[in-house]
């Protein structure tokens, strides 16, 4: 089978020759754009033979300066979709689209709203590996801050982000991609002072936002839903109109094996990108996919990482044991 039809019979929920798999982390500052990233993603494919590629996207989203009050929100403007940051990641899916289009699908990266706001805020130094520990997250209080005091100018600020992600997502799939991979996080938004209160933020005022960006690409053949860090409520992003999840089942949870009789999106997931890849042994990388195709039974699924890797961490021996694990896979039958 080809890349295509592995990951075509997984959506179907049909049995591929063996599992596809892929694996993603972020590339130096100076891969983000241009000829630089094009090679970046180019060698990580050819070298692992991935069965999909998840498309970076370091890039900005555009708009010049910080967030520091709550006025600064009201500088965030509607966007065609591909000004700046938006129209270099698009010509990096052009250029994508000419070396590996009908060769293995394309799924472009896109931060959710808040996220985005999170970024405008307290713009990273470098872009790496999640943080899943319990310490307050600064630009997320802010946000939520200010929500407290001005609900409806935080409120007017996400619907503009999200608005301006679905033209640049819809953009995205017309340059070449062929779908997005949407990554979202709850556990910044309903933190526990938050659920204590009986407020559910993230359904009121984030939700919307990522179902706009969805319904801008529901054509596409390849959209994945990322579920970041430890979801706070994970089975209502099992209800996201998409065909794809990803999440850190090791990491984070909730198990493979305690969602694949009930979730509807094809898994993606089985590695520990936090633990395993970056420390582990290669015997320990393959005994994770193993584990995971154990747990999925008779259902096949993506095998995949939870999220990004530290790639100056993680030996190139396991990334190897990841690929030999999956090409000698078997499945199972339900226990």
């Amino acid at each position: 089978m080809t890349p295509i039809e592995r990951v075509n019979a997984v959506l179907a929920r049909r049995r591929p020759d063996r599992p596809p798999f892929s694996f993603w982390h972020h590339f130096e500052p100076n891969q983000a754009a241009g000829p630089a990233a094009l090679k970046a993603h180019l060698d990580i494919l050819e070298k692992f033979d991935l069965d999909f590629l998840k498309v970076m996207n370091d890039n900005p989203y555009p708009h010049p300066g910080r967030m520091e009050s709550v006025e600064d929100l009201a500088s965030l403007a509607d966007l065609r979709g591909d000004e700046a940051g938006f129209g270099e990641q698009l010509s990096l899916l052009e250029s994508l689209r000419t070396k590996v289009a009908g060769r293995v699908y394309l799924a472009t990266t896109l931060f959710n709203a808040w996220a985005v706001l999170r970024r405008l805020i307290s713009p990273p130094a470098t872009h790496g590996p999640p943080n899943l520990g319990g310490a307050p997250d600064d630009p997320s209080l802010w946000i939520k801050n200010a929500y407290a005091g001005h609900p409806e100018q935080v409120i007017q600020a996400l619907r503009t982000i999200g608005a301006n992600l679905a033209r640049f997502a819809a953009l995205c799939v017309r340059a070449g991609a062929d779908g997005i991979y949407l990554s979202v996080r709850d556990d910044w938004v309903d933190t526990p002072d938050i659920l204590q209160k009986g407020i559910t933020l993230y359904a009121d005022i984030v939700r919307p936002t990522d179902l706009a960006i969805l319904q801008a690409v529901q054509g596409a053949k390849f959209n994945i839903l990322h579920v970041c860090g430890k979801s706070v409520n994970f089975g209502a992003f099992s209800q996201y109109p998409i065909p794809v999840i990803n999440w850190a089942d090791r990491a984070a949870g909730p198990a493979i094996a305690a969602v694949k009789d009930w979730l509807q999106p094809a898994l993606c997931a089985g590695v520990d990108n936090l633990a395993t890849l970056p420390n582990g042994s290669p015997r320990d990388v393959e005994r994770e996919v193993e584990d995971a195709l154990r747990q999925a039974g008779a259902r096949p699924m993506i095998i995949a990482p939870g999220c990004t890797f530290d790639p100056n961490r993680v030996p190139l021996a396991n990334l190897q044991a990841l690929g030999r694990a999956v090409r000698r896979a078997a499945y199972h039958e339900p226990v």
